[in-house]
Parts: structure tokens; sequence; C-alpha cells
């Protein structure tokens, strides 16, 4: 593999749904990419076990980072935790065979790889310290200051997930991407993914949603299957809703988007609530 890829992939929080997995891996320009970047929150989700299959194949290609809900996976498996408010990733953490909660185990929370074009980049889930830290795209510039501290001069772009939210901005001079969720969008239906090098663009795959949400329901063992793959794969839940649910956790006073406080923690069933995996 090249020291600096020509083309990285960036692929965040497919949390277990593979038909919209498959639907990214078929892009023309992922299938070329050097590397296919995995930004944590993978597994959790309706085909957890597939998933982690299907990255497998991959190989070398594939560079995994581990995310919040894919530590509470092992923690689950483990009996350290004994359940976690999004009632899914109790039973994908059932799911799992043993080398695989191994593989969960073993993620780093960060990455560095320098891409053509731009440098040196930082790969984290969440923030560069905290695997569910919130920071969103219109997070104070103190803030951002808060999560960048440590962080050496050379890195020029931070990559991150956690959010499920695509955005790109500039913050203190270094440019932050979120490539927004496979598996789980908010905002706007679809498979959201990001392409990185020599710059940087945000990318859409559309796939039939009907046919994906039969296939899970037909695949998946989990109880509530249809219901939350409607919810989730339809996006029903806004980017308005979600910036309102976050708000409040990346340290503001005035609560989310319009002022509403909620603290985003529900079971992220389908009865609709905001949710990042925890």
């Amino acid at each position: 593999m090249p020291t600096s890829p020509g083309r990285v992939a960036v692929l965040s929080d497919i949390h277990g749904v593979l038909p919209a997995l498959d639907a990214v891996l078929a892009e023309p320009d992922v299938a070329a990419a050097d590397r296919i970047l995995i930004t944590g929150d993978i597994a959790a989700g309706p085909q957890p076990v597939e998933v982690l299959d299907r990255l497998a194949a991959l190989g070398d290609r594939a560079v995994l980072i581990g995310g919040n809900a894919d530590r509470e996976l092992v923690e689950l498996r483990a009996g350290r935790i004994p359940t976690v408010p999004d009632a899914i990733a109790t039973w994908a953490a059932g799911q799992l065979r043993d080398e695989q909660v191994a593989l969960l185990a073993g993620l780093p929370r960060t990455r560095y790889l320098r891409v053509a074009g731009l440098g040196q980049v930082l790969f984290c889930h969440a923030t560069p310290r905290d695997d569910e830290e919130v920071v969103l795209v219109d997070s104070r510039l103190a803030r951002w200051a808060e999560v960048f501290e440590g962080l050496g001069d050379d890195i020029g772009t931070v990559v991150c997930g956690h959010t499920h939210m695509p955005f790109v901005r500039l913050a203190l001079g270094r440019q932050v991407v979120n490539p927004g969720s496979v598996g789980m969008p908010y905002g706007r239906p679809g498979a959201h993914w990001a392409m990185l090098g020599p710059g940087v663009e945000l990318r859409v795959t559309a796939f039939d949603i009907d046919a994906a949400i039969a296939a899970l329901t037909e695949a998946s063992g989990y109880p509530d299957i249809a219901e939350w793959a409607d919810y989730f794969l339809h996006a029903r839940a806004s980017d308005a809703d979600a910036l309102d649910a976050f708000g409040p956790r990346d340290g503001r006073t005035d609560g989310g988007a319009d002022g509403r406080v909620s603290d985003g923690r529900t079971d992220g069933g389908a009865e609709g609530r905001v949710s990042d995996g925890e």
C-alpha cells in the first residue's frame, strides 16, 4: 500500500446495516480507493456479524477505528455493563462471534494517515480525545480548542463521525470533516460517506430503501427490526432534531438548535428519537 494514499474513502457509523454498506462499497470511487477508513460504530445494529465479515473480506484496504458503540458491545459481552440505551446494541452484542468481539476490543481509538493533498490527517470517532464527546457543525471555537488540545501542529485535517450528520468546516485553522452515517443517517436518507485526496468531497449513495428494509426484516433476528429499519433508513430524524438533541452535550447553555433541551439519550428505537449509538 502507498505511504501517502491518493484516495481514501471514509465511512462512519455503519451500525450493522449491511445493505447500506454494500451500496457504498459498490461505488466505483470506493472500489478504486487506496484505503477505506472506517471511523467507528461499525456493528451495533441489525446485522453485526455480516457487516464485520464484509469488512474483513476487504483485507488490508480496510482500516478500522473503534467507536463508543463498538466499545459498548465488548463491555456488554463481557458483562461489565448490563445494558445500554440502544436496545439493538444489547441484542447485537449477543450475536457476535468470539473472534469478532476480540477484533472490536483491539480497535484503536485514533489513526493517523498522511493523505496526498491533505498532509497528516487524524481519524477518530467522536473527538481526538474521547469516543463519545459531541462536536457539531455549529460548535463554538472555544469548544474546538478544548477537543484539539494537545494535537500537533502538523495535523491539518481531523476526520470524525459519531453524530451522523455530514459537514466540512474550518476550526482554528484545521479542517474538520464528518462524513455522516452509512447506516443511520439524520437529516436525509442515503448512505453518507466522504472521499479524501487531494481535497475533501462529501458523498451520499442512494439505494433502494424499501428493498433494504425488506431484506433486513427477513435476515435480522432483532425483534423490532421492521420498525427500527423504517425509522433509521428513512432518516425520520431531521438534522434540526439531531442538533437540538446533541446541542447541550457540546457544552452550550442555550439548548439545541432552537433552544429546546434534550440529552439525546433514548433507547434508539423506532419511536423516534435521536441516538448516537450509546
